[in-house]
Formats: structure tokens, C-alpha cells, sequence
């Protein structure tokens, strides 16, 4: 199984668009989206064709492929809105031998590990900032934001398919990373 793994999409519909189309030429499974789906977030500027109405109807349609996790920009109007669930702090994904533990990043992060077994990935969102760092027990990763990346780096995305992670910038496709 194939999965496209995003966050941060934060009401663009440009890049919700251009992730959407990633999806298809990717050809993947399912999609994993760790958090701040519709909201741009008091700290943010408004992302690129900011509009949260168009992004709801773009995810809606994909519904039945999407796990998602609660952002810190999430409120329970925007379940009431969006037609799969959004509000859980996390979400497990064997991957393997492996565990990874799916979350946003605002509680659970790499200063606030939760309980992971020796091997296992901490994944998320919430920095805007892509990762993989090695720590001695566990792997973090950050897939980096669709909308609003910062520290320089490109809009992006990840990929994961049989235990292996690919970065991918969003509007290019290529590869800038990856980990088995």
C-alpha cells in the first residue's frame, strides 16, 4: 500500500489542488494529513488562494482515503464541516517491524516524546519544516507544509510505500530525501 502523507495545508486551495493531482499521479492508496487543514493559524499570512470552503469540498471527495489528525488550528466546526474524522491527537500505522505514532506536533514532538518502542517514528507536522533526524531510540520525521513552508524549504510532501519514505517537493516531484 501506497500512502501520500501532508500537513499544513492551512485553507489553500492552490496547493490543496496541486496535492489532490499529486495524489492521483502518485497513484497512491490513501493520503495521511497530520493537521491544520483549513485555518491559516493567527502566526501565519494568509497561504496562496486561501479558501476553506473549496478545500472542504476537495477533501470531502477523497473521504473514504483520507486518516487525519487534529492540528492545533482544528476546532470541532471544522468536523462539523469535513466528512472524515479530524479531532484525534493521533493516530497509530505499523509500518513493519516498526510503529509509527502520527501526530501534529503540538503536544507530542521531539521535546515531548510519547511512549515509542526502540526503532519505532514519531511523524508530524506543525513546524512547516521537513525532518528526518535519528535520534538513539526512535526516528522523527516532518513531511515539511503543502502551503505555508518556512526556513526555506519547498512546499512538500512525503510518500510511503513498503517501509520506505520519500520527501517530495509539491510542484516539482522531486525526491530531496528519503529514509528505509
Amino acid at each position: 500500500m501506497k500512502f501520500l502523507i501532508a500537513s499544513d495545508i492551512h485553507g489553500s486551495a492552490y496547493y490543496c489542488d496541486l496535492l489532490m493531482k499529486v495524489f492521483e499521479s502518485e497513484k497512491a492508496d490513501r493520503i495521511i494529513l497530520l493537521g491544520d487543514l483549513l485555518y491559516h493559524g493567527p502566526r501565519n499570512d494568509l497561504p496562496r488562494d486561501y479558501n476553506p470552503k473549496s478545500v472542504i469540498a476537495m477533501l470531502n471527495e477523497k473521504k473514504n482515503l483520507i486518516m487525519a489528525v487534529r492540528g492545533n488550528c482544528e476546532a470541532e466546526v471544522d468536523q462539523m464541516v469535513l466528512q472524515f474524522p479530524v479531532l484525534a491527537e493521533y493516530a497509530l500505522l505499523p509500518v513493519g517491524d516498526r510503529m509509527v505514532f502520527v501526530t501534529h506536533g503540538h503536544k507530542f514532538n521531539q521535546d515531548n516524546v510519547p511512549p515509542l518502542k526502540d526503532g519505532d517514528i514519531l511523524l508530524h507536522g506543525h513546524t512547516h519544516i521537513p525532518a528526518c533526524i535519528e535520534h538513539e531510540t526512535y526516528t522523527y520525521m516532518n513531511p515539511g507544509s503543502t502551503s505555508i513552508p518556512k526556513a526555506g524549504n519547498p512546499h512538500s510532501y512525503m510518500t510511503l510505500e513498503d517501509g520506505h519514505f520519500e520527501w517530495k517537493n509539491l510542484e516539482t516531484g522531486e525526491v530531496y530525501q528519503t529514509f528505509n
